[in-house]
């Protein structure tokens, strides 16, 4: 479902990622881990095009993103196109970025409606069924500011769901949020895994790792140093920057 192919990102003299290289089955969930700075969240914006490589490809579904390939050479997309591209990798934040102003369920439809060009009353019954399957059917017409974070992330969740995509990127969804309210997260989380959803997920909960991964990618310094099933990477780790990692953690 995504191939990586030794993938760079600079920013000014900045190196960030030097040269990463992932494949991702279909239905597959990665967990990816590594401090702060290690090129986690960069490698996720790159995915979806959010960030433009400086050298290297990605490649999602079989479509390079951000570029169509004629003639043997790769040709940058206009940004329509790479919109249309983008909204087949579904992808929450740390933070919510939910429109204060609009509903919940408005919120919802808004990119379906805009980027798909669906029908309204197609995009609210597809909204409702994403909010029903993040158990926040009930919370379709109050606005943003009247839910908890942990309820934003879920409508969060549910947003990104209703384009269909057939990729799912957290980028440390629950890092905002109080600890109580982690837990509502990332069951939703679980349950999306469930389904056969193909997800990539950035974040420092290691019992969601452990529990639902079925592998586990640590990254240090723009480099993927260590990746294999949770229980060798979590519980046996081979590499010392993992080790110090998890030894800080647990």
């Amino acid at each position: 479902m995504v191939q990586i192919f030794d993938l760079h990102k600079d920013f000014g003299s900045n190196s960030v990622l030097k040269g990463v290289d992932l494949e991702v089955a279909r239905g597959e969930v990665v967990v990816v881990l590594g401090r702060s700075g290690s090129g986690k969240s960069t490698m996720l914006r790159c995915i979806n095009h959010l960030e433009k490589p400086t050298h290297g490809a990605v490649v999602v579904d079989g479509e390079v993103m951000g570029y169509r390939e004629k003639g043997g050479k790769l040709h940058e997309l206009k940004p329509k196109e790479v919109a249309r591209q983008r909204a087949n990798t579904g992808m929450v934040f740390q933070s919510f970025n939910l429109f204060p102003h609009l509903t919940v369920l408005e919120n919802i439809i808004e990119a379906p409606r805009r980027v798909r060009g669906r029908p309204e009353a197609e995009c609210v019954a597809d909204a409702l069924e994403a909010l029903s399957d993040v158990g926040l059917r009930e919370k379709a017409y109050v606005y943003p500011g009247t839910l908890s974070g942990g309820q934003q992330q879920r409508v969060a969740i549910a947003r990104a769901l209703v384009m269909k995509p057939r990729v799912m990127l957290f980028d440390e969804p629950t890092s905002a949020l109080d600890p109580e309210l982690v837990g509502e997260v990332l069951e939703v989380m679980k349950r999306l895994a469930a389904s056969g959803m193909t997800m990539i997920v950035v974040t420092h909960e290691v019992g969601f790792a452990r529990n639902v991964a079925d592998r586990v990618v640590f990254m240090s310094e723009g480099r993927i140093v260590e990746q294999g099933p949770p229980a060798d990477v979590i519980d046996n780790p081979s590499h010392e920057a993992t080790r110090l990692f998890l030894s800080n953690l647990m």
